[in-house]
């Protein structure tokens, strides 16, 4: 017994320091972004995000090869709102900031094309 309590009290603390990740359509989405002090990432390339994004959000393309370096400038502790065109470069990003330790992200489901489908507004 005195061996099995120390085990369960440091399996729990591993369990709240993992990330919580969020896959939300595009309304949830937006009253959460709304109501936080969030950073939004566009994890689409340059080109794309040129023709149309969410606003105030950063282009930081997937695939770039400083990504995981140009992540690791936002703040971990602060939530992270991510999105690309249909939800695939979202999801790889999201596994990326995971293992870089961010806390709490939020991920857009069906990505830039569910957005403007359900009437949110775009920034160009």
């Amino acid at each position: 017994m005195k061996t099995i309590l120390p085990a369960i009290i440091m399996l729990l603390g591993l369990l709240t320091c993992q990330a919580q990740h969020k896959l939300l359509p595009p309304v949830k989405f937006a009253r959460e972004m709304a109501a936080s002090k969030g950073q939004v990432i566009d994890v689409r390339t340059p080109k794309e995000y040129k023709a149309g994004r969410i606003a105030y959000a950063v282009n930081l393309h997937v695939y770039d090869k400083d990504f995981e370096q140009r992540i690791n400038k936002l703040d971990k502790n602060k939530p992270v709102y991510v999105y690309c065109k249909v939800g695939g470069r979202s999801a790889e990003a999201v596994a990326i900031m995971k293992a870089n330790n961010f806390k709490n992200i939020v991920e857009l489901e069906g990505g830039m094309d569910a957005w403007t489908e359900a009437g949110q507004p775009v920034q160009k």
